[in-house]
């Protein structure tokens, strides 16, 4: 069954080709060299870049993935991503400014400015592969799955028709305009992506089954769903939901878009940016519209979901084309099919730009790794720009082609999600550290990177055929944090440490102060060496804690009121709207104080 008029189509042709038509116009000036390709010349402002990260993370798969939460575990299932809040607000206040100071290119070029040797270059060069390409296909693929359910459902398209027509027109605009062309593009589709997210709340609350808003929110199916926090008398709901994500998972796990330490394609955005200031803004932009602008009306359709598809079987039996596929994350999709013609092709377009934002960001991130830190580093250091922009062109292709084949394979977002979080378990604390201690060297990351591999690879394809008892996902998940940080603290005071000139050098280009780069500053003013330029005196740490923390109350505070009105809880409402205004008054004193920096510093900063 097809739900779209002609006019549907149109709006969603339309869209497409003005996307293409920006990714010609900045094509010539991002041909012109790797730093204009893959970073936009350096020079981007905090609104485009903060609108980007937004735009990015919209993602089709991500409304999927909500709704999916929503009916199986309720709203208070979504601390399972809420709790990187916390991850984001730290990179907001004290890495942005580090990573702008780097002056890297990608953030794995960091691996060889940190450390030294061959590890330092072996890890660069691997780190490359397996994130911009291994990891990276993962992710689109994710990504493509969802746009595959959501097209099976609306246009009756099979699998191998969306991943090849949305592949086609994403790829092609990305390789032409490269990361500029995916800015403008994001900036364009972040507005048209929220936009099409309220039609679909308003249209799914109209539902004759829903009933409106007081028919929601009264409805038998939905009353246990509402809750914002967990039921905490039952613990084991209260522990894998709620409790792991905020004591355990926002530091301790990696996950793209909230890497603990910042890296990854926001990494990519603050290293496009102007100055630190604008990296700082545009980081705190992202997560501020991430965490309390965009979640509400996708927790709305997947509750009106619940009243009208109540199970997977009348998923299944409502849309057989997509059958094969069918899960509570293809609630969302399912909802859509009742929004009238012309509003409809606008919401498709609206996720056909969500689905073309987040892969046209890890075409050209990704891209970036392979030619920045792989190519050139390896293959010929002695490429000409002009060599780099075309492998990075071709690589796009390359990405996108493996990442449609691996969507084909997948099932189920919630799924995808759960592995990758189990992928990354444990290494979020090491990239937090590494800015702030001497001693973490290569091969500290080198084992954090095959540890976590390996225990996630054991428990998603060897646990259950051991015998022993099964694990629920936080335990794995905390099994895995424990395991692969008892290993890469073993590794790093097992091997030598990384060489006193890198140490030093790092110091003087990232300044990234405190006590724990104490010995190389003792060090080298033993060594009768300068070390003026390695101490930052305003050590910038403690304020940008204070900042993260007010950060997050702010960011919580808008989160819960927003839920809180729309319940009609009127007071609960106002007393956490009126903390959210106050966090957000004392958050922005205390940036001011975070942001001054002496003219001595300043004038180190310039040289």
């Amino acid at each position: 069954m097809v739900f779209l008029e002609t006019i549907d189509w149109v709006i969603i042709a339309l869209y497409m080709v003005f996307s293409l038509a920006i990714g010609l116009y900045v094509a010539k000036q991002a041909g012109k060299n790797s730093t204009e390709f893959f970073a936009a010349g350096k020079n981007m402002p905090w609104w485009l870049l903060g609108v980007s990260m937004v735009a990015t993370t919209f993602s089709t798969d991500t409304p999927n993935l909500v709704a999916n939460i929503v009916r199986t575990d309720g709203v208070s299932g979504n601390w399972v991503w809420w709790a990187f809040l916390l991850t984001g607000m730290l990179t907001v206040f004290v890495y942005a400014n580090l990573w702008k100071r780097s002056g890297v290119l990608t953030d794995v070029e960091f691996y060889e400015l940190r450390y030294s040797g061959k590890m330092a270059a072996f890890l660069r060069g691997f780190r490359s592969v397996y994130l911009g390409f291994i990891f990276n296909v993962i992710i689109m693929a994710t990504v493509s799955l969802a746009a595959i359910k959501i097209s099976g459902v609306l246009m009756g398209l099979t699998p191998v028709q969306t991943v090849v027509i949305a592949g086609v027109v994403t790829v092609a605009y990305s390789s032409l305009g490269g990361l500029k062309g995916v800015l403008l593009t994001d900036f364009f589709q972040f507005f048209l992506a929220i936009g099409g997210s309220l039609i679909a709340a308003y249209v799914a609350l109209q539902h004759p089954q829903v009933g409106g808003l007081n028919g929601l929110l009264s409805h038998s199916e939905v009353v246990t769903q509402l809750n914002i926090l967990p039921d905490f008398s039952d613990p084991s709901q209260a522990i894998g939901i709620f409790i792991i994500p905020l004591l355990v998972q926002w530091w301790s796990v990696y996950y793209p878009g909230a890497e603990p330490g910042g890296g990854g394609y926001i990494a990519q955005r603050m290293f496009a940016a102007k100055d630190e200031n604008n990296s700082i803004a545009a980081v705190f932009f992202f997560n501020a519209a991430h965490y309390a602008l965009r979640p509400w009306p996708w927790i709305i359709v997947g509750l009106c979901s619940i009243i009208v598809y109540p199970d997977i079987a009348s998923l299944k039996e409502a849309f057989p084309n997509a059958s094969s596929v069918a899960g509570d994350d293809m609630g969302y999709p399912a909802m859509l099919t009742f929004i009238p013609t012309g509003w409809l092709g606008l919401v498709v377009a609206s996720l056909t730009a969500a689905y073309m934002s987040t892969i046209s960001t890890h075409l050209n991130w990704g891209s970036s790794y392979l030619v920045n830190d792989f190519y050139q580093r390896f293959v010929r250091p002695a490429s000409s720009e002009k060599e780099l922009v075309n492998v990075g062109r071709i690589s796009t292709v390359i990405l996108m082609i493996v990442a449609g084949a691996l969507a084909l394979l997948l099932r189920d977002a919630l799924d995808s999600f759960q592995i990758i979080l189990q992928i990354g378990a444990g290494t979020g604390l090491l990239f937090i550290m590494r800015w702030f201690w001497w001693r973490i060297n290569a091969g500290s990351e080198i084992a954090a990177m095959f540890i976590s591999f390996a225990v996630a690879m054991y428990f998603q394809f060897a646990h259950a055929h051991t015998g022993l008892p099964e694990l629920t996902s936080w335990q794995e998940l905390i099994a895995g944090v424990i395991i692969t940080t008892i290993g890469w603290v073993s590794v790093t005071f097992m091997t030598r440490p990384t060489d006193e000139d890198t140490l030093v050098e790092f110091c003087k280009i990232a300044r990234p102060g405190g006590p724990g780069w104490k010995r190389v500053v003792n060090q080298a003013k033993a060594e009768g060496k300068d070390v003026e330029p390695l101490e930052d005196e305003a050590w910038r740490v403690p304020q940008g804690l204070l900042c993260m923390v007010l950060g997050c109350v702010a960011v919580y505070g808008a989160l819960f009121a927003t839920g809180y009105w729309i319940y009609g809880k009127w007071l609960l409402a106002s007393v956490i709207t009126i903390v959210a205004v106050a966090s957000s008054i004392f958050l922005f004193q205390a940036w001011r104080k975070l942001i001054e920096i002496r003219p001595e510093d300043e004038a180190l900063y310039e040289e």
